[in-house]
């Protein structure tokens, strides 16, 4: 009886390992329809809901290694559940960690007000990760408001 359930748990801990290798980051596509679906949710619940909902943790908007965050077009961020420090703030003067110049929340700013929606890159520090590493994020205006929505991903 012993032997099979020492079977049994190294079994299940070769499961839990190989999930654990295969499990995915955030594609591009996702943080596209979370963008969408946070956006949607600001016209449909209205801004508080959908800042109370962006702001939580373990909320919809936070999935495998990244999240949806909520700013206005004058750069100040409503909404970050990863970096609550950030709320409140105007960052368009919050440079890129890794291009000398380049005010990423003022690109993000300026995106959301020409087009609408589009990607931008820039360098970027994962939490436990001194090093700046490319990062990708997805930028999406609200619909009828002077809002916009973010998530990205690390390249």
């Amino acid at each position: 009886m012993r032997r099979i359930t020492l079977a049994m748990v190294g079994i299940a801990v070769s499961l839990c390992l190989a999930g654990s290798a295969f499990a995915a980051g955030a594609t591009k596509d996702e943080c596209m329809s979370k963008c969408k679906e946070s956006a949607a949710m600001v016209n449909e619940k209205g801004l508080d809901a959908a800042v109370a909902e962006i702001n939580k943790k373990d909320g919809k908007f936070v999935w495998a290694d990244t999240y949806v965050f909520l700013m206005d077009l004058d750069g100040k961020m409503l909404a970050h559940p990863m970096s609550p420090a950030l709320i409140g703030k105007n960052l368009l003067d919050m440079k890129d960690k890794g291009t000398p110049g380049k005010l990423l929340f003022k690109e993000f700013v300026e995106l959301a007000k020409a087009k609408g929606e589009g990607w931008v890159d820039y360098m970027w520090t994962n939490p436990g990760d001194p090093k700046p590493r490319k990062k990708v994020t997805y930028i999406f205006r609200v619909p009828g408001k002077n809002l916009f929505v973010g998530a990205g991903i690390y390249e």
